[in-house]
């Protein structure tokens, strides 16, 4: 078999939009249980990617979960739009507006000067709709009961930020930074940046280390494997019996 998910593997996936990385880590464990007939397995994905995001997530099965912290730790690549003169609690469409500015006023030089300001170590608040653990649970879960929870700042590093078309509202953009970073929360930081507001609108992860998108799997493409796998396992036949010599005494 050219694939051995209980001694481990590392599965480049592109994560489609709607599904929690939780989503594609359970979708692919019970695949494996059901195809390989393998009934014990380890699942996990190096670094979480937002519902409404879409692109790469390493996922990593059997022994090669011990690596998850390496992959967690390398730089990232995204691509998405921001929508500029709205803000959402969620910083992103999870959530409904929450107010609204005007943009007329916001020229090329005003726009640039204030992305040229994001590139560097700059401190980053996580949105208070995300997976981040305060006292034992997940921020979201305070959020979604608009309960007051204070988000502790990080640092992170913004290696790159590039607007690749500007029709406003709407920016294009690149991001490069490093692990931990919410894009989010610069996409909001942003907005607040030029005295207006902003939203992330869409979002897509295509770099993780040295790893690209354009070598990741769909979700159904790994299925079909999968499938497939486990049908060719059904029609090896079993290695003949070897009987035992009578011991000539």
């Amino acid at each position: 078999m050219p694939f051995d998910f209980k001694k481990g593997e590392v599965l480049l996936i592109d994560k489609p939009k709607g599904w929690t990385s939780f989503d594609v880590v359970n979708h692919l464990r019970i695949l494996i249980k059901r195809n390989l007939k393998i009934p014990k397995i380890k699942v996990g994905h190096a670094g979480t990617l937002d519902p409404l995001a879409s692109g790469l997530l390493i996922v990593c099965t059997g022994l090669m979960t011990k690596q998850i912290q390496t992959f967690q730790d390398q730089d990232k690549t995204y691509t998405g739009t921001l929508t500029l003169g709205l803000t959402t609690p969620s910083y992103d469409l999870e959530t409904e507006a929450d107010a609204t500015f005007p943009v007329d006023l916001l020229t090329p030089v005003l726009l640039d000067k204030a992305r040229l300001s994001f590139i560097g170590t700059i401190a980053q608040l996580p949105p208070i709709f995300s997976a981040v653990k305060i006292d034992g649970k997940r921020a979201f879960n305070y959020a979604r009961k608009n309960q007051d929870v204070k988000m502790e700042p990080r640092m992170v590093d913004i290696k790159d930020f590039q607007f690749t078309s500007v029709r406003l509202p709407e920016i294009e953009f690149l991001v490069h930074c490093t692990k931990g970073t919410y894009i989010r929360s610069l996409v909001h930081d942003y907005g607040k940046s030029l005295n207006n507001g902003a939203c992330l609108t869409a979002l897509r992860r295509t770099r993780i280390g040295n790893f690209s998108i354009d070598q990741a799997w769909s979700i159904e493409a790994l299925k079909e494997l999968i499938t497939t796998l486990g049908h060719e396992m059904e029609e090896t036949p079993p290695p003949p019996k070897v009987e035992a010599k009578a011991k000539v005494e």
